[in-house]
């Protein structure tokens, strides 16, 4: 067998091996079917957004009675009905959990010592996070990663990423020259990427009851979802201190959401943020006086947190600033026309 043929039967075992895994970790909502509920139900849910069983799991009862056509007595019965399927809120053992967390991935950066930094690269089913100053690096960042996502390597098969743009910074362009970089089709590339543009907070929101309706579509398909930025738009939407609690509340409300769309199709979730003067480090004589904005909620809700600074010429520094497992170390890199690469000597 020569070896174009073996790469191409490793590729479709890798495949095959990745769909028997989405069979197995997905519950589809019309499984309900089976237990009374009607399509015509079913179908209200995976309006809202919801289409696994995992989905109805993750919400309360109250926020599924808002959907138009739900009563409460149906709730119920979706509740029971979903709990027989697949019940979610049973113990489990810490070596159980492991072989759970065996389904984790990680997308590379294009840069050998910022995957070094991760551990391997932007893990599945969190939220990483990238703040920093313009010009650092976080957008292109953002164009790497949807690349580079497509990548089949041994145990991991590549796929398809969706990205919001929220400042109108998507270039596909980027991706082209990103794609040559990595000797990829071109073509095929850019069809991988999925783009959509947002122009306030609220449609930034209502979004993503298509972003799971296209994960739903393509169970296992998509890797990554790219919000850049992040804040930009509630930042405009909601202006003042009259106006913080609300904005905070219903960015804990997106925040929420994404963290559990990356649990339930296993895909990683890549976020910029925007930073801002803190009028009180002059008080407290912090070396620098910038901070990410989004205050508590958005620290708490992002799993890994990484600060982005320039460095000298084209190169950047980028720093692990929270982490539930990575330590605090920073690595170099450099931005080039295939995107992010390695740091020149």
């Amino acid at each position: 067998m020569s070896s174009k043929q073996l790469q191409k039967s490793s590729q479709l075992q890798t495949q095959t091996q990745s769909e028997s895994e989405a069979e197995n970790w997905y519950h589809d909502i019309d499984q309900l079917h089976d237990y009374g509920i009607s399509a015509i139900d079913t179908k209200k849910l995976k309006a809202a957004g919801i289409c696994t069983i995992k989905g109805i799991n993750m919400h309360m009862k109250k926020k599924l009675i808002q959907i138009k056509g739900l009563s409460e007595a149906k709730v119920d019965k979706i509740k029971e009905a979903a709990a027989k399927i697949c019940n979610d809120l049973t113990f489990m053992t810490a070596s159980q959990f492991r072989e759970k967390r065996k389904m984790v991935f990680k997308v590379s950066t294009g840069c050998e010592e910022f995957d070094t930094l991760l551990g391997g690269g932007i893990e599945s089913m969190s939220i990483t996070e990238a703040f920093g100053e313009f010009r650092c690096g976080k957008t292109q960042l953002c164009h790497t990663l949807c690349t580079t996502c497509q990548i089949t390597s041994d145990n991991y098969r590549g796929g398809k990423a969706i990205y919001v743009d929220t400042e109108n910074t998507f270039r596909p362009n980027r991706l082209k020259q990103i794609a040559e970089r990595f000797k990829m089709d071109v073509e095929a590339a850019l069809e991988n990427v999925l783009y959509i543009r947002a122009y306030t907070s609220e449609q930034q929101h209502e979004i993503l009851d298509g972003v799971a309706a296209k994960f739903h579509e393509e169970i296992g398909v998509y890797k990554l979802l790219v919000v850049d930025s992040v804040m930009a738009l509630f930042r405009v939407d909601y202006s003042g201190r009259g106006e913080l609690a609300d904005r905070q509340q219903k960015l804990g409300q997106y925040l929420s959401k994404l963290q559990k769309i990356a649990e339930e199709y296993n895909v990683a979730i890549f976020i910029t943020n925007q930073m801002t003067a803190d009028p009180g480090s002059t008080m407290s004589f912090q070396a620098d006086p910038k901070k990410p904005i989004g205050g508590h909620i958005i620290a708490h809700a992002s799993t890994v947190r990484l600060s982005l600074k320039k460095g000298r010429g084209d190169t950047r520094i980028v720093k692990i600033y929270d982490s539930p497992d990575l330590p605090e170390n920073e690595a170099t890199f450099s931005i080039t026309d295939g995107g992010i690469s390695d740091a020149k000597e």
